[in-house]
């Protein structure tokens, strides 16, 4: 990828990009490439004290104040949080999304991770992003020249909504910036107090990073990392475009025989 690419993230919550990718974000923005973060609701059931409508605001202000620190831009698709459910009149909207941002390259979550919410909003996000090059697709951006890049980000532990563990396709090395990661995780202090009552963590920021970034770079002997898979099935372009991009900071685990890389 050596010339400046697009890529959007497309997440069911604002923090979601945050605490699953934003330091491979900050990577690809340090290195001159556009960046959108969008999220599939306003997350607006996530608050303590708050009415939904003063928690979506919030958390979207959250969000975008996050997007700010690496240069990137935000915008929310205002699906209804915990509710998230495919159907043709979100497909369309989120292919105009990608359509409008121009993507090369679309990160999501991965199809069955643990929260349904994440998963009907990787089923959407695959759906749109294969129809982005068709012109009959009744939408109102013009339609891609070429079928952007998928990406699936890491879920919790590392393990699908049954448990079972994933092996991932590469790991990114963020150790280089990680204080940025978590000035971006921090920009989300609505969460603080809903972490405690719903997953008894007490200390946001760094039980996310130890928790998660840190235990994922023991994994291949560095300090802090992310995951990621690439979609590699009919339809979607497998060439190994953020992998190249990031280079040294890419540490390769695992690829189908038939990748043809």
């Amino acid at each position: 990828m050596t010339s400046k690419k697009t890529i959007i993230s497309i997440q069911a919550h604002p923090d979601d990009a945050e605490i699953f990718c934003s330091g491979t974000l900050a990577l690809l923005a340090q290195l001159g490439h556009r960046v959108v973060i969008a999220t599939m609701t306003s997350g607006n059931m996530g608050g303590i004290g708050m009415d939904p409508k003063t928690t979506g605001k919030r958390r979207k202000q959250e969000a975008a104040e996050a997007a700010r620190l690496i240069g990137a831009e935000y915008l929310c698709l205002e699906q209804p949080d915990g509710f998230v459910f495919d159907s043709p009149e979100i497909r369309i909207q989120t292919n105009q999304v990608i359509r409008q941002s121009g993507a090369d390259v679309v990160f999501t979550h991965l199809p069955d991770d643990y929260h349904p919410d994440h998963r009907a909003t990787s089923s959407i996000v695959e759906s749109a992003t294969l129809l982005t090059t068709l012109p009959n697709v009744p939408c109102d951006a013009d339609p891609l020249e070429a079928t952007p890049i998928l990406y699936h980000t890491t879920p919790f532990n590392l393990t699908n909504h049954l448990g079972n563990p994933y092996i991932p396709h590469f790991y990114v090395d963020v150790s280089s910036v990680i204080e940025t990661k978590k000035a971006m995780i921090a920009a989300h202090d609505s969460q603080i107090e809903l972490m405690q009552v719903m997953f008894e963590i007490n200390n946001f920021v760094d039980d996310m990073l130890d928790g998660h970034d840190r235990k994922l770079g023991t994994r291949i002997g560095i300090d802090y990392a992310e995951a990621f898979w690439q979609h590699l099935g009919g339809g979607f372009p497998h060439a190994p475009v953020i992998q190249k991009a990031l280079g040294v900071n890419v540490h390769q685990q695992y690829y189908p025989q038939n990748a043809n890389f």
